[in-house]
């Protein structure tokens, strides 16, 4: 067995395949494009899914990649498993070979044994394979064919098991290709063993581990209104095969856990050097700290998939896959803790990740510092997160697991840390609504990424042939033949009057929503031009290279009719100057703000365009200043907006230095499009012939989309027209109000404004100590009215016109004017709700604790609270009870004592 390093065997199984004909395709993001079904990128066929489903045709039959791969959230979620185990991550690569419809079952066995045993290649040893086949089951045979050509290919029968449809039988969803598959297992040995026992294969999944599984497509599961499953033959029998990276490194490592390949070593020892943590290791003649080993393993993995996520686009977000991206760097934030780093360390894991993946992701190398700086910030938030959930780690929080789920999922409270507090406190933590809660969250989580489950490509449009686009030539596109109809999701022989439905047409002007071009509208005419036959609202691409028109009818549209389609003109040049400015404005950004400014997403109609890009803070008044000034100054030069089409997709990065579109999906040839010296991007959409038919770029507004995202927004032509004629009415109204004339209205009003802001904090600090004065005096000799109950004075008193930091300020103050007592203050508030604060002087907070006396109040009041022994605050829904919960106060007190 040769002995190779991470990277080594990555590129031995590119060039294996390679030399069996395959195209070596680059990884797909870990943001699958357009398919909703899916949180992240699990899996080599996910970028070749459209393809095995039929809506989209590649120029190659054979490919093998090594995909990016994130589980950890939806369906398929491993996070709380790893670190843990030999096996588990939430990052990893899968290599993997695909033909679409060329060779099947023979070639794909013979392919894969030869790459693992073969000593030109991998050189493992055939006596310490097994390999599995599908069983067969009431609906699908035995699959024998894959069983007699592994016996051709040399395994021993007596190596060859047969297992059921859980484990042999893989399917894209409910409906769609699926087939019977044959994984391929290694034994490493007896040392790997759970138990130390030498048990046969099957029974020790330690022991024997699966490193190839390879799936033969060959049905098509079609589900009838009744229920009924059909599998019907697929005309064009594909493969798909999976073979985890870290898994066949271990293996030709010679180790026994994934995390002991140089995959994750140097990872490991950065980690260590970042935290402080003092690993023992059986060099130094002693076994490593289990928890803490564990600990390293979490560091390592999740800096990994916290650094391609982030570069593939994802931010740390409160939904969806930015959800998941604060999971798994909170987690790994949180072991870092647990090993006695309590500074920020995990955004300098993102240069050892860099450092170790840049030969297979060169990208890694432009974007680590913006991936570093991302992290970072997350670090410092999480930092301030948690110390608001330790104020909000009361007793009664502890004792109620939803609301200790709450802390642990919002504040990432650590379970340990709150079940040691609760033992501290000599409370019983409940575990039980603990993990009922956290059972229920991650039901909603996998819910909400069950997506529309993607079926095979309708036949309405999967039959069709491609139709031509004609629209970068002109507005029109005349003799064009109806090649279907489509009403309600079916085909359909004629389209009547009022109808809404879809044409699909041979050959069109119309641009399809596409890169975030918005889809031409205009009308379909017949060819004397007699009257329109449908308006057009829209045109999309429901299968690659199949153009269907959004239209509602005029009069009557059959198939193979031969009509003309006609571009609205005035609709297009309003929306091609805003994609145009988009490319403009991109540019622009780069040049003022940093090079790590990375699109991530656009929309361009008739009205607007919007852009939005990686940043981390709100970009300055001067920097969209800047910013604007420099786009506009390309657009009075008029620059030439050339396009260059079928480039090299490797020509077009690395000699034109072409800017890729987040989340766009590009082929071997692309088509570029450069505006001068000043901007170069990848794009499939319709643009200007100059930079002057724009007009004129106004910014209209900038904000935030989420953490690391910014959103601009901006108007074109007739637009900025409009745009500047609503500025100058508000310089007239401004002009009105400052009175004379100024030749900065806008800031001159803006410095009035100012001025009486200041004179209303003037009159609100007055206004405040008047009532503070008032209520005080009020209160002079209120010790007084104190209520002594079982030894401990306590003073109950209702308060008016003073908010929470008034009453907490006032609290404080007859708490000293007590010497030694309980001090409750209630206020109804403005908003129709109540307030209530509880002050114990230290002397008695071992007998009786404010948070109590507030809780208990509260709940008189229609709400809850808690805080501080010395010091609570609640709130409560129901005003009409205050005077009774005030005068409730001295027996609570009392109560509580005992």
């Amino acid at each position: 067995m040769r002995h190779l390093t991470g990277s080594q065997i990555r590129e031995d199984f590119l060039r294996f395949f390679e030399e069996k004909g395959h195209r070596r395709v680059h990884s797909s993001s870990l943001v699958p494009h357009n398919d909703p079904t899916l949180l992240f990128a699990n899996a080599g066929m996910n970028q070749f899914k459209d393809v095995f489903l039929g809506a989209e045709q590649r120029a190659y039959v054979r490919a093998t990649t090594s995909q990016k791969c994130v589980r950890a959230g939806g369906k398929h979620n491993d996070l709380e498993n790893v670190g843990f185990t030999r096996r588990h991550h939430t990052f990893f690569e899968m290599l993997g070979n695909f033909s679409f419809g060329d060779y099947f079952k023979q070639d794909a066995i013979a392919y894969a044994w030869e790459l693992l045993t073969s000593p030109d290649w991998f050189g493992i040893d055939k006596d310490r394979l097994y390999v599995t086949i599908f069983e067969g089951d009431a609906q699908t045979p035995r699959d024998d064919e894959a069983e007699q050509f592994w016996l051709a290919a040399g395994v021993p029968k007596n190596r060859i098991y047969e297992l059921g449809a859980k484990d042999n039988f893989w399917q894209m969803g409910e409906t769609g290709p699926c087939g019977p598959c044959s994984e391929i297992y290694f034994d490493l040995g007896l040392e790997a063993s759970e138990t130390g026992e030498d048990k046969p294969f099957g029974e020790d999944d330690q022991r024997y581990m699966e490193i190839w599984n390879l799936v033969f497509m060959q049905f098509d599961r079609q589900v009838s209104a009744g229920g009924e499953v059909e599998l019907l033959p697929l005309p064009k029998p594909s493969i798909d095969t999976g073979m985890g990276l870290e898994r066949i490194a271990c293996v030709l490592q010679g180790k026994l856990s994934n995390y002991q390949s140089d995959l994750f070593v140097p990872l490991i020892a950065k980690a260590i050097e970042l935290t402080g943590f003092q690993a023992l290791t059986a060099e130094e003649g002693a076994v490593v700290d289990m928890k803490g080993a564990a600990s390293l393993r979490i560091i390592a993995d999740h800096a990994r998939a916290a650094t391609f996520l982030i570069a593939d686009g994802v931010n740390p977000a409160n939904e969806g896959r930015g959800y998941v991206l604060r999971k798994i760097l909170r987690r790994g934030i949180r072991h870092g803790r647990l090993l006695g780093q309590e500074q920020p360390f995990m955004h300098q894991m993102v240069y050892a990740v860099r450092d170790e993946m840049q030969v297979a992701y060169p990208e890694l190398v432009d974007v680590a510092d913006r991936v570093a700086k991302t992290v970072l910030q997350e670090e410092q938030q999480f930092a301030r997160t948690l110390q608001l959930g330790l104020v909000r780690m009361t007793n009664e929080v502890l004792q109620d697991g939803a609301q200790a789920f709450s802390l642990y999922e919002t504040f990432g409270m650590p379970l340990d840390f709150m079940t040691d507090a609760a033992r501290d406190a000599g409370v019983a933590f409940d575990m039980v609504g603990f993990e009922r809660a956290k059972e229920e969250e991650q039901a909603r989580a996998r819910s909400s990424w069950k997506g529309g489950s993607q079926k095979t490509a309708s036949p309405v449009y999967r039959e069709l042939g491609k139709t031509e686009f004609l629209g970068y030539g002109g507005l029109r596109a005349d003799d064009a033949v109806v090649l279907a109809l489509v009403k309600n999701g079916e085909g359909v022989n004629v389209l009547m009057p009022g109808d809404e439905g879809e044409v699909v047409l041979n050959r069109t002007s119309f641009y399809a929503d596409s890169g975030g071009q918005v889809g031409d509208t205009g009308w379909l005419y017949p060819t004397d031009h007699t009257g329109a036959l449908a308006d057009v609202h829209g045109c999309t691409k429901p299968v690659q290279g199949v153009f269907a028109h959004k239209v509602t009818v005029r009069r009557a549209i059959a198939v193979g009719d031969v009509l003309d389609a006609v571009v609205d003109g005035a609709e297009r040049a309003a929306t091609i100057r805003n994609h145009t400015g988009t490319h403009l404005l991109q540019a622009a950004l780069r040049e003022v703000l940093g090079t790590h400014v990375k699109q991530a997403g656009s929309l361009n109609n008739r009205s607007r365009l919007r852009f939005d890009f990686s940043h981390f803070t709100q970009v300055a008044d001067e920097e969209l200043q800047d910013v604007e000034d420099i786009i506009n100054r390309e657009v009075m030069g008029n620059t030439k907006v050339e396009t260059f089409v079928d480039v090299p997709i490797d020509v077009a990065v690395n000699e034109f230095k072409a800017t890729a579109l987040f989340g766009e999906k590009y082929g071997d040839k692309v088509r570029v499009v450069k505006i001068g010296d000043f901007s170069t991007e990848l794009c499939g959409g319709i643009h200007t012939t100059a930079t002057g038919e724009i007009g004129l770029i106004k910014l209209t507004g900038e904000s935030s989309v989420s953490s690391g995202i910014r959103r601009l927004e901006a108007v074109t032509g007739t637009g900025s027209l409009a745009e500047f004629r609503r500025d100058f009415d508000l310089a007239k109204v401004a002009g009105s109000l400052i009175g004379g004339s100024s030749e900065y209205p806008a800031v001159a009003l803006q410095a009035k404004l100012n001025a009486q802001e200041e004179e209303l904090k003037k009159l609100r600090r007055e206004l405040d100590q008047a009532r503070m004065k008032s209520a005080s005096a009020a209160s002079e000799n209120a010790a007084e009215s104190a209520i002594e109950v079982k030894g401990v004075k306590v003073l109950a008193q209702k308060v008016s016109g003073l908010d929470r930091n008034q009453m907490r300020s006032l609290a404080d103050t007859l708490r000293s004017r007590l010497g030694s007592g309980v001090v409750v203050l209630g206020a109804a508030t403005e908003d129709g709700k109540v307030a209530l604060i509880a002050a114990v002087t230290k002397d008695l907070v071992g007998k009786v604790q404010a948070g109590k006396i507030v809780g208990a109040l509260a709940a008189k009041v229609g709400g809850k609270g808690g805080g501080r022994p010395d010091l609570a605050e609640a709130g409560g829904t129901d005003p009409s009870q205050l005077d009774a919960a005030l005068a409730a106060a001295a027996a609570t007190v009392g109560d509580l004592i005992g």
